[in-house]
């Protein structure tokens, strides 16, 4: 393979076989189906067919990647192995000695790099939560519930160690130790990096911080064997291991899984992370889908896929299409346009003017909000109330998004457990449902990510609230209900 044109834009998605129609088609459903995608990357024949953001996300904003990250160190455990460095056999307790209980047990001494890759530890769920000081020291002080090697059960804690284990190998975060040989012969973004641990190794089960692009050349190169253009940048052995079935998971409805990359129908090999992060390829049609969103507690949460595989899959054609101006042209005007989109509803109410402005008092409630008010001026809106933190203001759109900074700042930054102070990038958005009900919608587009879910409502002069949160470790104080009167 040249790479001439490797990872270059096509002159338009018919020249690659793929309809601009069905790529129309497949955005217009994401959007009717309100699915929370932040973009979206084809590649097939080793360039880019098509690509698009969501706005506020554009092609050069980084993304997190959760459990994709899984797959980044997994490519690092090959290029160790490649090197000499380790090997699938070795015992993973050899490499944490410090870390060990006096008495190990015999299923966890036996552990093997191959069985953590392999997700078929010793353990029946993840070991460590975010109050532990040392996550590499939980996955060897729980105690086991079956010999590794056999089961599959996704443990994300065996990833910590992997990575762990790479950094300890190399003395370097586990991407840097990647960029000579792979990341940066592929133009990976040299300044993406990754979530620390407690203790201050990457967390590579979760928290690569990357574009979509550097996503999927990762992907792509995966796909070609571990080539890059006319570079083998990955050893080509390990990477065939890796993208295929290497255990069992089909009791739980999947494909069977490689080594931290799952396998897909079609014969087709992924990489998957939390709130619907992918990289779906299928070597035999030469095409990858690639895409970042937020779906987390969304109904939708899994569509993104079966969208692709009914709008965009059977339409991939063996040899290049007749051009469709019109099409094209469409597709593009689209593309152009993709926003997050705001909350339905209706942009006013009559109940707005009475209660705009008005201070609550709120009865003891799991938010600990004892005041509030809502205020309203043509299309934007402020929510003012007071928690233990303080005193907050949050602005917002109504029928459009406004960004801004969500009011709290006792959340974790570049490192777990270690809290910076920092607000958290955020995009609000609200509607009314009914003359009574005004309901808001906070998307959080920072390193974490994650949505709040807010219902207002008004009856006479009481008012009664729901909130609803879908965020890993953080907005806990957002969740419950509450009730009070205005003042």
């Amino acid at each position: 393979m040249g790479s001439e044109n490797l990872f270059a834009t096509a002159s338009s998605p018919e020249s690659l076989g793929i309809p601009s129609s069905a790529i129309l088609k497949f955005l217009q459903r994401i959007d009717a189906e309100r699915i929370c995608m932040h973009g979206f990357l084809l590649v097939r024949h080793n360039q880019i067919a098509a690509e698009g953001y969501w706005a506020p996300w554009s092609a050069d904003r980084k993304h997190r990647m959760y459990s994709v990250s899984k797959s980044f160190v997994a490519l690092a455990i090959g290029m160790m192995i490649d090197e000499g460095k380790l090997t699938l056999e070795d015992r993973v307790v050899d490499y944490f000695p410090e870390k060990l209980p006096k008495e190990v047990h015999p299923w966890l001494a036996s552990a093997t790099v191959r069985d953590l890759l392999t997700m078929s530890t010793p353990h029946s769920r993840t070991s460590y939560s975010r109050n532990d000081p040392d996550w590499v020291w939980t996955f060897f002080n729980q105690a086991p519930s079956h010999p590794p090697g056999t089961i599959f059960s996704y443990d994300t804690a065996a990833t910590v160690v992997l990575a762990a284990t790479v950094e300890k190998l190399s003395g370097k975060p586990f991407l840097d130790y990647m960029r000579p040989r792979f990341l940066d012969r592929i133009g990976f973004s040299p300044d993406a990096w990754c979530v620390r641990t407690p203790e201050g190794v990457s967390w590579g089960g979760s928290g690569v911080i990357c574009t979509l692009r550097d996503l999927a050349k990762v992907g792509l190169t995966c796909m070609n064997g571990g080539v890059w253009g006319c570079e083998q940048v990955l050893p080509e052995e390990y990477v065939r291991a890796a993208t295929s079935k290497q255990i069992d998971n089909t009791i739980r409805g999947n494909c069977g899984y490689g080594y931290q990359i799952w396998r897909d129908e079609e014969n087709g090999f992924s990489f998957r992370g939390m709130g619907s992060q992918y990289a779906i390829c299928f070597p035999d049609k030469e095409f990858q889908f690639t895409c970042i969103s937020d779906t987390q507690g969304a109904p939708s949460g899994s569509a993104i896929p079966l969208v692709m595989r009914e709008e965009l899959y059977p339409h991939l054609s063996d040899t290049p299409l007749p051009e469709n101006p019109d099409a094209y042209a469409e597709l593009t005007q689209k593309i152009q346009e993709l926003e997050v989109l705001s909350l339905p509803g209706k942009a006013d109410a009559q109940i707005a003017s009475e209660v705009d402005g008005a201070w609550y008092n709120l009865e003891d409630n799991p938010m600990g909000i004892t005041k509030m008010r809502l205020s309203f001026k043509g299309n934007r809106g402020t929510w003012e109330y007071s928690n233990e933190q303080g005193d907050k203001v949050l602005q917002f759109g109504i029928g459009r998004q406004v960004a801004g900074k969500f009011p709290q700042s006792n959340y974790f930054g570049e490192q777990i457990g270690a809290v910076p102070g920092i607000e958290y990038d955020c995009t609000i958005s609200a509607a009314w449902i009914d003359e009574q009900t005004l309901n808001m919608e906070v998307y959080i587009t920072d390193t974490y990510l994650g949505g709040l879910r807010i219902s207002f409502a008004f009856k006479g002069e009481e008012i009664g609230v729901y909130m609803t949160k879908q965020a890993e470790w953080f907005l806990d104080e957002y969740s419950g209900f509450a009730g009070g009167k205005r003042v």
